[in-house]
């Protein structure tokens, strides 16, 4: 059920990726607590069905496509939210793919230069275009998507690690630089999630996968959703330029 007098009511977000998994999460929780959300995704019929899902529990949310690796798709996506609702507050960047894996001397170099405009570059023309919005509407909160291997390293995932990497650095250096504007911006930094990404999986490496996490078993997109929703809300109010990890203690080990 919405709450149209929740803790985001008269707010407005934007949610890339938001239209499965963590993206999608978030964009329902954000609905469902009053905010006004626009969902982007790559593909408009994915971020629609988010959509409608959103209106038809009586929330507020419009769609749009676009490649967050492109920034004039990444400007369209705010000046939505701010031409249907007026500001924007809110941005949660968690677009992501997971690329080419392998030795440094037998990875892709077009491969590498995918993944990282859509897993590093699309973070920055996220800042760039969300912020002086933010700034413009008195000030609101920047969730970005790193993950548990943007604080360890995996040796055969290198572009995906350096990508995550700077994410978790970018958001520190905006954050110190946008704190005193009335903007708080952090990092998440999920374990694996058992998203439809995975579903493919044969078992024994699925199964590999779930014997990395001591707590047994993968994670959920709404259990990460929940410590977005936490960050981007005014509980958060002293929370600025600092990574969260959502990992079944992935990375305690």
């Amino acid at each position: 059920m919405i709450s149209m007098s929740g803790q985001f009511a008269g707010k407005s977000a934007v949610v890339t990726g938001g239209g499965s998994g963590i993206g999608k999460a978030v964009a329902v929780g954000l609905a469902a607590e009053g905010a006004n959300v626009v969902v982007n995704d790559l593909k408009l019929e994915v971020a629609q069905s988010v959509v409608d899902e959103i209106t038809a529990a009586g929330g507020t949310a419009v769609a749009i496509a676009g490649d967050v690796g492109n920034p004039d798709d990444v400007k369209a996506a705010v000046d939505k939210a701010v031409e249907e609702y007026g500001a924007l507050h809110l941005a949660f960047n968690n677009a992501g793919i997971g690329g080419p894996q392998g030795l440094a001397e037998d990875i892709d170099i077009e491969g590498y230069r995918q993944l990282m405009d859509v897993n590093l570059h699309s973070v920055f023309y996220g800042l760039h275009f969300q912020l002086p919005q933010i700034v413009a509407a008195g000030g609101g909160a920047v969730v970005n998507t790193s993950s548990i291997l943007g604080v360890t390293g995996d040796a055969n995932a290198l572009p995906y690690v350096a990508a995550k990497h700077g994410v978790a650095g970018m958001t520190k250096a905006a954050a110190l630089s946008y704190a005193e504007k009335g903007v708080r911006i952090n990092s998440v930094h999920p374990g694996y999630i058992d998203t439809p990404l995975l579903s493919g999986l044969p078992k024994d490496l699925y199964d590999g996968l779930v014997s990395k996490h001591p707590i047994g078993r993968l994670g959920q997109a709404e259990e990460v959703a929940e410590l977005v929703l936490f960050l981007l809300s005014d509980k958060a109010s002293y929370i600025t330029g600092s990574q969260h990890l959502v990992d079944g203690g992935y990375t305690a080990q």
